[in-house]
């Protein structure tokens, strides 16, 4: 499975979970909504955050030589794209279902507008999450000595091969 597909129906589906609960939740509890949005939108963030650390950590290990390092960005775009996409159509369906409340929105809106937002959500933190995961890994390699930051000829001259 391509890389960006597990991240897409990962993401996605987290997004569905995190709209059901919030939903029921708004059922039960409408005076506590405003808090529940944040959480849902912390732990949404936290995973693409997460995640995007993960690949940043493991692109830099791979490469040290950030000229030759994966394309993340797109990856992550592609993941975006599909994960907001897929996530406001199954929300859409959902939202037929008795005792799901979704907010009613319209196919329109959800393979639009909320779609926008949860690309977004996914896109940018991982951006985030990368540059940080390279950032961290780069630091460990200067303080260990090895500077995963030189290019690889370099690398090869200190090292004497």
């Amino acid at each position: 499975m391509n890389a960006w597909v597990l991240r897409a129906v990962g993401l996605g589906a987290l997004t569905i979970v995190l709209r059901t609960v919030l939903g029921f939740a708004m059922v039960y509890w409408p005076t506590n909504g405003s808090w529940m949005r944040i959480l849902c939108l912390i732990i949404l963030l936290a995973a693409v955050v997460a995640w995007g650390v993960l690949d940043g950590r493991a692109d830099r290990r791979a490469n040290a030589d950030p000229e030759h390092g994966a394309d993340l960005t797109m990856r992550w775009l592609k993941a975006g794209l599909v994960g907001g996409l897929g996530a406001g159509l199954v929300a859409w369906i959902l939202d037929f279902l008795p005792k799901f409340d979704l907010g009613d929105n319209g196919l329109f809106f959800e393979i639009t507008s909320g779609a926008s937002f949860i690309i977004l959500l996914i896109f940018v933190p991982a951006m985030i999450g990368v540059a940080l995961g390279r950032w961290l890994v780069g630091r460990e390699g200067k303080k260990s000595g090895s500077a995963p930051d030189a290019p690889l000829s370099l690398q090869k001259e200190s090292a004497g091969v």
